[in-house]
This record gives C-alpha cells, structure tokens and sequence, in this order.
C-alpha cells in the first residue's frame, strides 16, 4: 500500500515538474439527492503525447479506492458495475453522476496519463456531499393563548418535515434574534425560550433553516403578549390645556378623551371628586362635560384604565375650571359705557381748562413784570398741567381696574396653580376657587402697561415644555433687552434678556 502511494506521489511530482497540470474548481461539490451531479475537471500539457489515460476512482473513509471507470485516448472503459451511474465523454476528463443517492457520497480521484516520450501523470481529489433539500419550516407557540408580561413564559418551536444537515436560525422583524438574559435557545437552535416575556418581546419571528443544498423560512408569526396599561393621557377637543389644567369658558361642552397602550384594550372609567368624595360618572374613552351645568368654577376629575388580563391598573388626574368669559364679559361691557364716558368727558374737560388758563397767563396786559417772575408763572402752570396729566391716568386706570369689562388691550393675567402657569380672566376669582395659588402677574400690572399702548403685545413662548412670559415688546428682537418670566422645574425665574430664551422657541401671542 505504501509503494502504491509512493508511486503515486513520484508520478504527480514528475507530471507537475513535466508541465502536466489537472485543476478542478472546487474541492468539495454539494449534491442534491435524486437529481444528476457534473465534476468538471481541467487538464494541459506542453509535450507531445501519443496516448492519454484519464481514470476515475471512489473512496470512503478507511476504504481501498475503487474503480469507476477510465478510457484511453477516445474508448472508454466503465467498470460493468456503474456503467449505468457515471459518464464521461474524453478527452474530457469531468465526471456525471446521475441519480446521486447518499451511497454515492465519498471522494473521487481523477488521475490523467500522458504518453510521449515518457509518460506523465497528475491527479485530483473531489469531495461530494449529498443532502435532500429544506422543506418549509412552520412555527408553533407554546402557549398557543399568549402570555402575560413579566410573569408568563413563551416557547417557539421549528419544525421541518424534510431536510439534512440542517441549520436553524431565528428572525425577529427581519434581524437575527440573538441570546440576552430572557432569551435562549435549544441545543440545535430548533427552540427560542422567552422567560419571562415582555412589552419589548412583541414582534414578528420566523425561522430561518438552511442546509448545503437549499433555504426556507417559516411564515411569520406575532405570538400574543399582555401588557400594559402605559402612558395613560387625557385630551380634549376644546379648552385651553396647561399641564393638568383644562380652563373652559362657560357654556362650552368639552369632549375628553382618555387613552393608554396597552393589550388588550383598557376599560375605562371617569371619577369626579366633590366635597371630598369621589363617584363614578362614566364608563368608557370619552367624557362630555357640560360647563354650564356644574355647580362649582373649579372641578377634579380622574381616569382610570384597567386591564382585566393583566390585572393591572393606572390613573391620573385633572382639573376643570370654568370661566365667564363669554356671558360675563358682553354683560360687564355695557354697564361700563356710562363710567367710561363719565371719566373720558371730565378728563377732556381739565385739559381744555389748563389750555385756556396756560394762554390767559401768557397774554395777560402785565407787560413790566420781571422776567423770572413769567418764568415762575409758566413753571407752576407747567406744573399743574402733569398734575392733571397724573390724576387723569390714574383714573383711567381705576376704570379698568373696577370695570374689566371696558379694557381695550390688557392681556389676561398670569397665575401659578399646582406648578402650572395658567391664564385667566380675573385675578380675585382665580384665587378664590384655586387656593394656594401664586399671582405672577397682577391686573395692577398689566392695566399698568397697557394703558395708551395699543400696539405692544404681551406673548407666551413654549419649548420643551417650558412656558416662558415676556414683558411688552412691539416686535420680539435679537439683543433687545425686555423683562421675562421663566417656568423651569416648577419654579419660576426671573430673567432680563429675551435672547437668553432658545432660538427655535414658538411664539404665542395671547391678546394685542
């Protein structure tokens, strides 16, 4: 045996030394089962050769290499055997195998002879494999009924019905599932446990499985996971909403609607709080409140959202506050006409006498008089006339304190109540229906401002959640220094400069 590959090994040597060479363009071919199987094999040389042998031999693991077949030159010599199974067309030197059956897994040996004026001899190896292709693979879930996060486990099995040397592998929306401290899997990978399961388990899976020969992927299944409620959150379709605050002007019906993520969906519940004690008002998503049909300016409300799989539960909490701006206001503004006039006509009337009395001294036929005696004269007219000046403002500014219905420009005062900044009408209802609330801005301050400046607004900005208040400004610009308000982890901060506030903060304007 050793001499026989000995000999073997001088016969390559001097065949690649002599210029014969056999190549092949892959050392191991996969083969599917029941289907034909083609061996390409290449061979040259440089000198001229009278005959050439070309021989195929099949080996398995500790076995003797047999005979297949072999030809010389054009006559091919099958072993009676396999004369059926391999074909060969020399001077080609590739092999066909058809029907290729897992007996005809092994290796095969081609070995080429050249002769000339010696003979000249190489050799190659082809390992064959043979495999039945994948069938689709299908998916069961263990429980087939969903489980529950954070307290049920989940399994998913790979079943295939055909195929070998199968490899497995699993696909979470499209990506490859890895192992984490909740997920394992089997020994073949054919398993993934999930234990326990959560929110962020919910997906679509599949099972990729794949062998030499062939790939199928499972169809894809969502497994059922219960979880939630989460982010539970109340909207509405009208009103003015600051944090957990809903302010609402009477007569308006608001539609609230309560939601959270959660499977399957909650059940809800509306819970209204009066006089220390709480009811239950309504089942469902949506509460319509009615403003003009409840008893109190300032009302709590709850939701609650319960999910009866889970067994969990969450709520939160608001508050509605009604405010007259509608009815009240159109009221308040026709009983303050006959003020208004009243203060108006008055004012108009001091100033045409200071005007009168300012030219009756000028003119006055005292023409030897001093000339620091006219000077003290003018001055103390001049003096009169801020006095004047000083007194009209001031009623007019008691006109827009006592009657608001006749304010022209005034923005809605500022107040702090359980960390919000919140708008409203007026300042002495405001405190009354929401104790320890804080007054930010006053109605002394605002009828302040706003008195002869029609043009100037008062603004809101908002970024991040951050409600910031400016002082009056006609157009908010870079660099200009105003007085501002700041609303900052339920604090509020005085600041002097708008352009300390963010560059891509919106601008609200409440009221000109």
């Amino acid at each position: 045996m050793w001499l026989r590959v000995f000999i073997a090994f001088l016969s390559f040597v001097a065949g690649a030394c002599s210029g014969l060479k056999v190549a092949v363009p892959s050392h191991t071919v996969h083969g599917m089962r029941g289907h034909a199987l083609y061996l390409p094999v290449h061979y040259g040389f440089h000198t001229p050769a009278s005959d050439i042998q070309i021989i195929w031999l099949f080996e398995r693991a500790h076995t003797m290499p047999k005979y297949l077949l072999g030809s010389v030159n054009k006559s091919v010599v099958p072993d009676l055997e396999y004369q059926h199974k391999f074909t060969m067309m020399p001077p080609n030197a590739s092999l066909l195998i058809n029907p290729l059956q897992f007996t005809d897994e092994g290796n095969y040996i081609v070995k080429v002879n050249i002769q000339g004026n010696g003979t000249l001899s190489a050799s190659q190896k082809i390992q064959v494999t043979v495999d039945d292709p994948v069938t689709k693979p299908v998916v069961q879930t263990q429980p087939s009924s969903g489980a529950v996060e954070h307290v049920g486990n989940m399994t998913l099995t790979c079943l295939v019905e055909r195929g070998t040397r199968l490899v497995y592998q699993w696909l979470k929306n499209g990506r490859p599932v890895h192992t984490s401290s909740t997920t394992s899997f089997s020994l073949q990978n054919n398993t993934l446990h999930i234990a326990p399961v959560t929110k962020e388990d919910i997906g679509n899976y599949s099972c990729l499985v794949k062998n030499p020969v062939s790939e199928m992927e499972s169809d894809i299944i969502m497994p059922t996971i219960y979880y939630g409620p989460y982010g539970l959150r109340v909207n509405s379709d009208k009103g003015l909403k600051v944090g957990e605050v809903f302010t609402v002007d009477i007569g308006e019906a608001i539609l609230f609607d309560c939601s959270a993520d959660s499977y399957p969906p909650n059940t809800y519940s509306w819970i209204q709080k009066t006089d220390n004690t709480t009811y239950v008002i309504k089942h469902g998503p949506h509460l319509e409140v009615a403003s003009e049909k409840i008893a109190q300016k300032t009302t709590d409300y709850m939701c609650c959202a319960y999910n009866n799989v889970t067994g969990r539960r969450d709520e939160t909490h608001f508050t509605v506050i009604i405010t007259s701006v509608g009815i009240e206001k159109l009221a308040q503004k026709g009983k303050s006409l006959s003020p208004l006039a009243s203060i108006t006509g008055i004012s108009l009337f001091l100033i045409l006498s200071m005007g009168l009395l300012l030219l009756w001294k000028k003119y006055q036929p005292y023409k030897g008089q001093k000339q620091n005696t006219g000077n003290l004269k003018h001055f103390q007219a001049m003096k009169m006339l801020w006095m004047t000046l000083e007194f009209m403002n001031l009623l007019l500014f008691q006109m827009l304190l006592v009657f608001p219905g006749c304010q022209l420009g005034p923005p809605k005062p500022l107040m702090v109540y359980q960390g919000k900044i919140c708008t409203v009408q007026f300042t002495k209802l405001f405190n009354i229906s929401l104790p320890n609330s804080k007054t930010i801005q006053s109605e002394h301050s605002w009828a302040k401002q706003c008195v002869g400046v029609k043009s100037q607004k008062h603004i809101l900005r908002e970024n991040s959640g951050n409600v910031y208040s400016s002082g009056i400004s006609e157009d908010i610009k870079p660099n200009t220094s105003y007085s501002s308000l700041l609303l900052m982890q339920n604090r509020v901060i005085y600041k002097n400069r708008m352009a300390d506030f963010p560059a891509d903060t919106q601008c609200i304007v409440l009221q000109s």
